[in-house]
């Protein structure tokens, strides 16, 4: 059951980074440079640590922390009602041979009608946590798309890749690299944000 809970984890967002337009032609195929040649001013092409990107992102953060607290609530609440469904468990195993057959019946129904309902209860649960998860993935996405965009424009890109790994880049400089300068301007923006407007 606490497994079910801990669903807070590395956002896996592999290739949604990315802006593409037509790469500037090579007009020298034999040109070459040395990663220490190439500046960020010169790329038409860069490259993000997605995970870096995502949990280092301060919006994201925070909301996580507080999606994982609603959890540890909604964990202690079902540990709570199972705990008490226990204990009149208990009770009637202990007391059941007092009753007579008919009350016997009766309780056992009750019983089985409660223990239903509190698995309907955890399963709802489970489903609001995956819910409020799903819809953090979507604006967290929507976020840092938005930002990208005003990225690539800011900074003449031309394509910004995301780099995961076993995804479908295998090998970038790290002259492309502009994980953290994403990350200051995704903060940066996220901190100038009206609290209203932040939520």
């Amino acid at each position: 059951m606490k497994k079910a809970f801990k669903f807070i984890g590395v956002l896996g967002m592999a290739t949604v980074l990315f802006y593409a337009c037509q790469p500037k032609e090579n007009s020298n195929a034999n040109a070459s440079s040395s990663e220490s040649s190439v500046s960020e001013g010169e790329m038409s092409v860069a490259f993000v640590y997605t995970d870096s990107v995502i949990n280092k992102y301060d919006f994201y953060k925070k909301k996580s922390e507080e999606l994982a607290e609603k959890g540890k609530k909604f964990e202690g609440d079902l540990q709570s009602r199972a705990r008490g469904f226990e204990q009149e468990v208990a009770n009637f195993q202990q007391t059941g041979g007092n009753m007579t057959v008919n009350q016997q019946r009766a309780k056992q129904e009750e019983l089985i009608k409660k223990e239903q309902n509190l698995v309907t209860y955890r399963d709802n649960l489970m489903q609001e946590l995956s819910v409020d998860e799903a819809n953090l993935y979507n604006e967290v996405y929507e976020k840092v798309q938005a930002y990208m965009k005003k990225y690539a424009a800011e900074n003449d890109l031309k394509v910004i890749l995301s780099y995961t790994r076993g995804g479908a880049v295998w090998f970038a400089s790290d002259a492309l690299d502009v994980t953290q300068s994403v990350i200051d301007g995704l903060n940066k923006e996220y901190s100038q944000t009206p609290a209203d407007t932040a939520k």
